[in-house]
């Protein structure tokens, strides 16, 4: 096993011999091996007891805490990467207004091109040309890309490519049990922006780690400005797998009718401002319920661990923004369809 991932809130986590036992109020739930046990995904109110702990350090295991909302929360460090070279590179690189202008643009149009191909395929398969025409557009707004000479201008690019983007992503749900009013977030407000929210949550955090095991530092971006706690450069990396392996993986669960209405927790939430994550997670709109986490977990690994192997994707990735930031690559190419 290489990654772990707890969900049941209010559970305690406990070392037992060469296994980690899952407990809740006395009660064994599950016993997880813990052989090869790289990365452990902490969702919510879970405890770890002093060995667990221990163990997690003395082997090296990678610990992600999110919140209940599945937003992160903190991670356990070992230490920090000795590549100092590397963190050097990105912070002069990444300061400098042409190569950060250079690297903004790429980023955006692999984005760009992602959706319209995605768009465009699926337009044909429904023969629906709304989801065609959306692609058109797509396709034409990234030819702007070359024109826009200010960050904020190719950020408008990026936003402007995104409300096509979603204006039809309705068209793409072929299960009448789920509809898509359009994009929102913190918190979301229906079951599809929750599917999207969380595995958005889930490949930022693959982002994340294969940053941090190259030896970048995450917080320092591009496309997304600087922000105290935002781990920029994993959110700028992110976006080419939105499209590519999130959005799919959603569409797939909905259309092949995975997920029902009734996994979902639903709650009246006129609130639209909240004083903290645990007032978020206490008042927000929908939920998960713990069957639908587990499932859609457990086809989250199947799907980064299967033959397209998007988790080694996504580390060669972040190596190659690495050896372009270095000097050992001309550019550097988001992955596309």
């Amino acid at each position: 096993m290489e990654t772990m991932y707890v969900v049941e809130q209010g559970t305690f986590l406990k070392k037992n011999g060469t296994s980690l036992d899952i407990v809740k109020k006395g009660h064994l739930l599950e016993s997880l091996p813990a052989k090869d046990l790289e990365k452990l995904v902490l969702t919510g109110n879970i405890s770890l007891s002093g060995p667990v702990m221990d163990f997690l350090i003395h082997n090296r295991v990678e610990t992600v805490f999110l919140t209940p909302t599945g937003r992160f929360r903190a991670r356990l460090m070992i230490d920090e990467h000795k590549h100092v070279a590397l963190r050097k590179a990105q912070y002069i690189k990444l300061e400098n207004p042409a190569f950060k202008l250079t690297v903004m643009k790429g980023i955006v149009a692999g984005k760009l091109a992602n959706m319209a191909w995605f768009l465009a395929r699926r337009g044909r398969d429904y023969k629906e040309p709304r989801i065609g025409a959306a692609a058109a557009g797509l396709k034409s707004l990234s030819a702007t890309l070359d024109r826009a000479d200010t960050p904020d201008a190719v950020r408008g690019v990026e936003g402007a490519g995104a409300r096509i983007y979603f204006s039809v992503f309705n068209l793409l749900i072929r299960n009448n049990d789920f509809h898509f009013p359009n994009r929102n977030r913190r918190p979301p407000k229906d079951p599809v922006n929750a599917l999207l929210s969380f595995v958005y949550t889930l490949l930022t955090n693959e982002v994340i780690s294969a940053i941090k095991s190259c030896g970048l530092d995450p917080y320092m971006g591009s496309l997304h400005e600087i922000a105290y706690g935002r781990p920029s450069l994993a959110c700028d990396l992110v976006e080419e797998y939105r499209c590519l392996i999130g959005d799919r993986f959603v569409l797939n669960l909905l259309n092949r009718k995975m997920v029902r209405p009734d996994d979902f927790h639903y709650r009246d939430a006129p609130v639209t401002t909240y004083a903290d994550e645990k007032e978020m997670a206490a008042l927000r709109p929908v939920e998960m319920k713990p069957r639908l986490y587990k499932t859609f977990i457990i086809s989250y690994e199947e799907l980064m661990r299967g033959p397209a192997s998007f988790r080694r994707t996504i580390q060669t990735q972040v190596r190659s923004f690495a050896d372009y930031l270095l000097g050992t690559e001309a550019a550097y190419q988001p992955v596309t369809f």
